[in-house]
């Protein structure tokens, strides 16, 4: 027989971590956490490229339940995040029902359980679970693009999210390809190591400036020492952000005030026309992510860099070649080229009631009740599932609320003796539909661009249209009657 557990939870990151915790917590033992790397920390082990860091100011990145206030800048830096999330696990005594160096490699609803396939040798590499969390998050797998003769490129090659940091970038000729929030933090970083670089930039993005700053002793003294300090500091970070949200939400004229910044922000930073004009966006502030930084435009007016305002089209030999004919002969590429976003690979691996993934029930075009469960996969949940992008707000917020919601249907199960829940389908189809009316005019849905908020239908299925007050306050929710729910044969829950 396989082994059996009451909920396995895939992924060890910030959302795998939570669920683990809260799940523990509210008296749920039979835990297991499969996590294919040999670390806690998710995205934050993944990237660790120079200058990795949070775009979420450091008083919003940290759970609840285990408040952090001994941050070097006031936004934290990889390093230091990952340490902290590293030791909330170890704190938590997830150490002792974590497996490192599984890999799931697919899973299926069989009746009343869920039978799960790993990488692991032991029990044939085979378990079962009551219970699945897939907690593998959205910025997981690397997105490389297939570019003709990238395979046969003699140089090196790599991803920012699987940096090569033996190879040494002093005096050589590096080809950047994507500006993204991956590269908008490690370009001025290679800049001044590197003898060029050549920026290759499909669609140039709004960067605005970093309110950012290394915290003095005294304001980390007081942060842990004063009372209701780090509290209050929290509260205004909030308030500050949901004034950006709002402008998501908003796009006249609280958005557009916002892209006058940029463009203000733009000018004041790169005095040459011709490259100005190369970095500046055609579209509306917001409809793509955005970007913060005080060095990035910065470095690009530096005398090593040259930016090709072009997509790429193939790479010949050693040679670049833009899709507008320019080219860059280099000795490295690095790819920023961002992830997985909607075409989450896990989607791949589970099967739900009908022997379908979640891959073929999407279709491109993911969705899920509340960000969290899909109709026709009982007993499951995802955390950072779709709809759920704010754009402004931190992912320990969401994913604590998702985690709320999961420990209450897994505790209600077991208190009242329930077998499996399944989302009724005209409930995820009314939110679904919710979702995409309130989505309608925001800046999201901005007609002018195309973002990684698309999928491959044309629909939003990343963004959340309301404040993070309504995400948590709808999110943590769980409703019986939302769910068609089983013991031994169908069980009507009245509304």
């Amino acid at each position: 027989m396989s082994e059996h557990h009451e909920v396995v939870v895939i992924g060890a990151g910030i959302s795998g971590i939570a669920a683990a915790i809260k799940l523990r917590e509210a008296g749920v033992d039979d835990v297991v956490i499969l996590e294919k790397a040999e670390t806690y920390g998710g995205t934050w082990r993944a990237n660790t490229y120079p200058g990795c860091a949070c775009d979420v100011p450091s008083g919003l990145y940290s759970f609840s339940f285990a408040p952090h206030s001994d941050w070097s800048r006031l936004y934290g830096t990889q390093p230091e995040i990952l340490a902290y999330v590293d030791g909330v696990a170890r704190d938590h005594g997830l150490e002792e029902v974590t497996r490192f160096g599984v890999e799931v490699t697919g899973a299926r609803w069989e009746a009343d359980h869920w039978r799960i396939t790993t990488s692991d040798a032991t029990e044939g590499g085979e378990l079962t679970a009551r219970f699945v969390v897939a907690a593998a998050g959205p910025w997981n797998e690397p997105r490389v693009p297939d570019l003709p003769g990238l395979e046969e490129f003699p140089g090196a090659v790599w991803h920012s999210a699987r940096w090569d940091h033996d190879y040494d970038l002093t005096g050589k000729r590096v080809a950047v390809i994507g500006t993204g929030a991956s590269a908008v933090q490690f370009v001025p970083e290679i800049q001044q190591q590197v003898a060029g670089l050549h920026l290759f930039q499909r669609t140039a993005h709004w960067v605005l400036p970093k309110i950012d700053h290394a915290v003095p002793g005294i304001e980390k003294w007081a942060l842990r020492r004063v009372p209701f300090m780090h509290a209050g500091l929290k509260r205004t970070e909030y308030a500050a952000m949901e004034v950006v949200g709002a402008a998501f939400h908003r796009p006249k004229p609280l958005m557009h005030a916002l892209q006058k910044v940029g463009e203000a922000y733009l000018r004041a930073v790169v005095r040459d026309r011709e490259l100005r004009e190369k970095l500046t966006p055609s579209y509306l502030l917001g409809c793509k992510r955005l970007l913060f930084s005080n060095d990035y435009l910065q470095s690009l007016t530096k005398p090593n860099v040259a930016v090709h305002a072009t997509g790429v089209a193939e790479v010949r030999g050693s040679t670049v070649v833009g899709t507008d004919g320019s080219s860059a002969d280099v000795d490295a590429i690095i790819l920023g080229t961002g992830f997985h976003i909607l075409d989450m690979p896990v989607a791949d691996l589970v099967r739900g009631a009908d022997g379908r993934t979640l891959a073929e029930h999407w279709d491109g075009s993911p969705e899920a009740y509340l960000g969290t469960v899909v109709s026709g996969f009982p007993n499951a949940f995802v955390v950072l599932g779709p709809s759920l992008g704010t754009g402004h707000s931190s992912a320990f917020a969401i994913a604590e609320s998702q985690v709320a919601f999961l420990v209450d249907a897994v505790t209600a199960a077991r208190r009242e003796g329930w077998g499996a829940l399944d989302v009724r389908p005209e409930v995820q189809a009314a939110y679904v539909d919710e979702v995409q009316a309130a989505l309608a005019g925001t800046a999201y849905n901005a007609s002018s661009c195309h973002s990684y908020y698309v999928d491959a239908n044309g629909r939003n299925s990343f963004s959340w249209p309301w404040s993070t007050g309504e995400l948590v306050r709808r999110v943590s929710r769980f409703e019986p009657a939302d769910f068609t729910i089983t013991t031994n044969q169908p069980v009507e829950v009245s509304a």
